[in-house]
């Protein structure tokens, strides 16, 4: 299942499916790269929020997760595949992962839970304020209440900054800066993965095994 704008859709599964239908968009992602973007870039990939990535940046892909708080297909990935794309994939040093916020208007949290990550995010913090999100997420849904979902793994100094930082409205132009990546690449659903590779881009929607995912990037990384 995907949170599409207006609809959900599939979720898959296969590897073979991966090969046969996720082929290259773009030959060069610096092409797409906002007008405003930094200067330098990892992979052609520019407008990197350092506080929103982890693992080398001399690995050999860099992969952008664009996704939703509020989205049931998010928590599934997030829950289910990440962890071992991390400990397989980021903490050997073969990928970069970038998050990418990617709120859809059709869910009224999900925005405010992006600027909540996105304040913990700057404190370093982003891990644990990410996973209580999605674990919660029901709950938050239903009450409105992301500011004390968040409140429950942070230190009250913590969450004295974090309020601060959302307070301010600096989190809302980060927020809609990868919004603005995210529809350059034309996303229009979440989750959606995008993998970049020796002047390559593949897009990935939806919520993929991991087993299905490794065999993908494993494929990738062996292509000369």
């Amino acid at each position: 299942m995907i949170c599409r704008l207006s609809l959900a859709g599939l979720v898959i599964t296969a590897a073979v499916a991966l090969t046969a239908v996720y082929l290259p968009r773009y030959s060069s992602v610096a092409n797409a790269a906002p007008a405003d973007a930094a200067p330098q870039a990892i992979q052609g990939v520019s407008d990197i929020d350092p506080h929103q990535t982890e693992g080398s940046k001399n690995a050999p892909m860099v992969m952008e997760v664009f996704s939703d708080y509020q989205c049931p297909a998010c928590k599934q990935l997030f829950l289910s595949t990440d962890h071992p794309i991390v400990d397989n994939y980021v903490n050997t040093g073969k990928i970069f992962l970038i998050h990418r916020d990617f709120p859809l208007p059709m869910h009224a949290y999900s925005r405010v839970a992006a600027r909540y990550a996105r304040a913990a995010a700057q404190l370093g913090k982003l891990e644990p304020v990410e996973r209580t999100l999605f674990q919660n997420q029901e709950k938050w849904e239903g009450s409105g209440d992301v500011d004390g979902t968040v409140a429950s793994v942070l230190t009250p100094a913590e969450m004295a900054k974090v309020r601060a930082l959302v307070k301010g409205g600096t989190m809302d132009a980060l927020i809609d800066k990868d919004y603005a990546l995210g529809q350059i690449y034309h996303v229009n659903s979440t989750p959606t993965t995008i993998l970049h590779t020796k002047g390559q881009t593949f897009p990935v929607p939806g919520v993929l095994t991991f087993d299905a995912l490794h065999s993908f990037i494993d494929q990738l990384l062996g292509q000369k």
